[in-house]
């Protein structure tokens, strides 16, 4: 059986077709413009295959309640050409298949959860750190979803004693996303991250941010494994501030174990996503 997985980003959609085994056969990055234009270029790869169902893990909001009347539509996005478009009703009628839907995050988890960093326990999170800051939970093989779905992003943290910056979320100011993603540390410095590598305070300032959330989820969710990815966690040396700053937060209350193995990169070579999405498909 063939399967399709779409992880749709907001800057780019990942499209790829895979078996059960996690194995990928074929794929295609598609850059996200406005939603006719992005899904008549993700219609023409699939129509070179028979499928048996599609997986999407999709940039959000969005509306993950199926006795909603707006199930699987994108809501309140900062993209506009996307917001109130009703993804998954346009994807079952492109595609005539069974259609599942989940966050990115969520699919991105699933994905390492089922072949990569988090396949030897039973609860992992999964926490994307880039333009935007997301993450998805994973428990038993089921992705938790909630009402909507979580917003781990944008969860307050206190402020860097060393940091004055204001925040760069639209919504909130200085929660996570605000201060910690991709785009606070460009405002908050004057330069993109990846032109920042040897400045030891940028990286102090945003281990702040991120272990304090991470001390959040450990205390709220309890997962048996962190797993960081995205465009920020390219700056390797943030794993090991960020574990150091965690260990000093917990204070020993809770047990984690070994913070190396608690505290992980990914494992997929950036196609956790896309192979999550595949395993909704298959999985359902």
């Amino acid at each position: 059986m063939v399967f399709g997985g779409i992880e749709a980003g907001g800057t780019k959609i990942v499209c790829a077709v895979g078996n059960r085994s996690g194995e990928i056969t074929s794929k295609k990055v598609i850059p996200t413009s406005a939603p006719e234009e992005t899904l008549m270029e993700v219609k023409a790869f699939f129509s070179h295959f028979d499928l048996e169902a599609l997986g999407v893990g999709s940039f959000g909001p969005v509306d993950l309640n199926k006795e909603s009347d707006t199930y699987g539509t994108i809501l309140n996005t900062p993209k506009t050409d996307w917001k109130n478009f009703d993804l998954l009703g346009r994807l079952k009628g492109d595609y005539q298949i069974p259609v599942y839907i989940d966050t990115d995050v969520n699919a991105a988890c699933l994905g390492e959860y089922r072949y990569g960093a988090g396949k030897c326990v039973n609860s992992c999170l999964y926490i994307t750190v880039g333009t935007g800051i997301g993450a998805g939970l994973v428990q038993d093989g089921y992705t938790f979803q909630g009402k909507i779905h979580p917003e781990m992003g944008h969860v307050m943290v206190p402020r860097h004693s060393d940091d004055s910056f204001a925040g760069c979320c639209p919504y909130h100011g200085n929660c996570l996303e605000g201060m910690a993603s991709g785009p606070a540390i460009e405002k908050r410095h004057g330069n993109k991250g990846y032109l920042l590598s040897h400045d030891a305070a940028v990286w102090e300032i945003e281990a702040h941010y991120l272990a304090h959330a991470i001390v959040n989820y450990t205390l709220i969710l309890s997962p048996e494994r962190i797993i960081l990815g995205g465009g920020v966690m390219k700056q390797e040396i943030l794993y090991s501030l960020v574990r150091e700053k965690v260990s000093k937060l917990l204070n020993s209350y809770v047990d984690v174990g070994n913070l190396n193995d608690f505290i992980s990169a990914p494992a997929l070579d950036d196609e956790q996503g896309v192979k999550g999405a595949i395993t909704l498909a298959a999985d359902r």
